[in-house]
């Protein structure tokens, strides 16, 4: 199992409590691999992360059969070269399960999301949504787009309130 942009690993390290797996993690952050390293050393898990771009993956092929990232595909700058490399490094019938926000969502489902906030943590959600993050999310057609131009297509998009799942299959094919 591998998680791309793994951030301090607390994904990594409950899946692999929850499965037993060994889990690998790759990511741009130095901090974060050295912070999810030692979260996975003191949670008693086997789990191995490294520093990496997620555009080059520094893994041989076909070798894992689930890739999940999250909360990180907005950030990376060449998407496209991200799905081919999941897909290069993925078994075949392999998953990839990719959740992040997306651009389209509503003003009034936002405002849901806020409810139950105090008023500063509310605005401070507001401006760093509005600013950086939402700037940078994908439309839904934008996310089938690059999927129908990658190794994988198709993909099963699955919208959520602010955010969508995109799960990825690499198809077992005979040459």
């Amino acid at each position: 199992m591998l998680e791309i942009a793994h951030g301090p690993g607390y994904l990594a390290i409950e899946l692999s409590k929850l499965t037993g797996c060994r889990v690998q993690g790759l990511d741009i952050s130095r901090s974060f691999v050295r912070i999810a390293t030692d979260n996975a050393h003191k949670a008693e898990v086997t789990a191995d992360f490294e520093h990496g771009d997620a555009a080059d993956l520094p893994f041989p092929a076909d070798q894992f059969h689930f890739i999940v990232c999250r909360a990180a595909f907005k950030n990376f700058a060449r998407p496209l070269h991200v799905l081919d490399e999941m897909y290069h490094v993925l078994k075949p019938n392999g998953l990839a399960l990719i959740i992040d926000l997306r651009k389209d969502f509503s003003t009034e489902v936002f405002s849901d999301y806020l409810g139950g906030r105090g008023a500063v943590s509310a605005a401070i959600t507001k401006l760093i949504f509005n600013i950086t993050l939402k700037k940078r999310a994908y439309t839904r057609d934008e996310v089938a787009n690059l999927v129908a131009q990658s190794q994988f297509r198709p993909g099963d998009i699955r919208l959520e309130p602010i955010g969508f799942e995109l799960w990825l299959h690499r198809e077992f094919r005979i040459v």
